[in-house]
């Protein structure tokens, strides 16, 4: 059973075994693809087409036929039952959007679920300005396995990114560090990536980086220098690489 589907909820956790209690290992986000490789009355066994993440998701909340026109450009963008109706209920950042019915200020993406034009862009719109878009999860919380709004984890928030623009790139920062070409240069400057294991940041310039830091529970931006010195005093980890993002 290795059909397409695409998940309808709004975000969930995937699981590395099929119950509540297993660790979260990754998120789905609305309109993501994947693979079903088994399912039972409870809980489906799939794989993201994105980047191959194999877990367990609730059987429930998806469909087959999707054809996404938009996609979701602020941190949270609010559902509307209809025009001017609000609830309390978000898409994250980066969820594609199959439309039904749209006007001036609106979409519609499913019965009783609309967005505003303005928390979207079209499908293949390209965001060049990394820091901006890495600036918008700010103070968002640390969250292992997370990628939204309600928490999310270092590899994820630099996943994102390429998610977004449509490039393909690691979940896990052990494959982020495989992946990534090696820069030469080892000074510091906007746009390189800093590997550590199991930890990674993004330069947002010479002196400051941004990452979700678990010790700091949240997304914040920190002095390069003394990160790196915290991270080795602290953890005993010294950069294993430095990387550059490039799209």
């Amino acid at each position: 059973m290795k059909n397409n589907f695409y998940f309808k909820g709004n975000f969930s956790n995937i699981y590395k075994e099929p119950r509540i209690s297993s660790e979260v290992t990754s998120q789905i986000i609305y309109g993501e693809k994947f693979k079903i490789f088994s399912k039972n009355k409870n809980w489906i066994k799939i794989k993201s087409t994105y980047d191959n993440y194999v877990g367990y998701i609730k059987n429930k909340q998806h469909i087959k036929n999707f054809n996404p026109k938009y996609k979701v450009n602020t941190l949270k963008a609010k559902i509307y039952k209809k025009p001017n109706s609000a609830t309390n209920n978000h898409l994250p950042l980066a969820s594609k959007l199959s439309v039904e019915k749209e006007n001036k200020f609106y979409v519609k993406i499913d019965k009783n679920k609309w967005i505003k034009k303005k928390d979207i862009k079209e499908i293949n719109h390209k965001e060049k300005n990394f820091v901006k878009f890495f600036r918008k999860f700010l103070r968002v919380k640390y969250k292992w396995g997370g990628k939204t709004y309600k928490g999310i984890d270092c590899s994820a928030l630099l996943q994102i990114f390429f998610y977004y623009n449509n490039l393909f790139y690691p979940r896990d920062t052990i494959d982020q560090i495989k992946y990534s070409i090696k820069k030469k240069n080892k000074e510091f400057k906007k746009g390189d990536i800093i590997f550590w294991k199991g930890h990674v940041a993004i330069c947002i310039n010479s002196k400051e980086l941004i990452h979700a830091y678990g010790p700091e529970k949240k997304v914040l931006i920190m002095p390069i220098k003394k990160t790196v010195k915290r991270i080795l005093d602290t953890a005993s980890l010294e950069v294993k690489k430095i990387s550059k993002i490039k799209f």
